[in-house]
């Protein structure tokens, strides 16, 4: 295929190099420049599942039905990636709710994890997080919605 020399022109003047954004770390920044990358979660607080007490916070605002829900969970052990964090938002049951895998962040010791609210969005939904440990051990537990948190005076 023939390319018109204008054309391949306008595409290499395009190809510049890119700007990095300086919030969001790369593999070859050192260790401080991976620590300091913002994220914009609202702590939720630390809640009780199964005998652990996890410290939580979610992302992309408020919860709301048919969208997308980040919720953060900081074991209180570090694990290196090894336990299995799954959430969902809704009731116990999962009944209309999306999973979602937590993805491990190394930089942060957390579990990041994105699921969809359901629509209608249940009147006493919550987060509902369960916890497969490297052992086997499985614990179910919820988190109250951000909007549900009582505003600290």
């Amino acid at each position: 295929m023939l390319i018109p020399m204008m054309s391949l022109s306008a595409f290499l003047i395009g190809c510049g190099e890119k700007k990095k954004d300086p919030s969001v770390p790369e593999a070859g920044d050192p260790p401080a420049a991976q620590e300091d990358h913002a994220h914009d979660e609202v702590a939720l607080g630390k809640f009780g599942i199964g005998g652990h007490l996890v410290e939580a916070g979610q992302g992309h605002g408020n919860v709301e039905a048919g969208k997308e829900g980040h919720l953060v969970i900081k074991l209180p052990y570090k694990d290196d990636g090894e336990t299995v964090t799954r959430a969902w938002i809704g009731t116990e049951d999962r009944t209309l709710s999306s999973v979602g895998k937590g993805e491990y962040a190394p930089s942060h010791d957390d579990y990041d994890i994105h699921c969809v609210a359901p629509d209608p969005l249940p009147a006493d939904a919550k987060w509902w997080l369960k916890i497969a440990k490297p052992d086997g051990t499985k614990v179910v537990g919820s988190i109250p919605l951000l909007k549900d948190v009582p505003k600290a005076n």
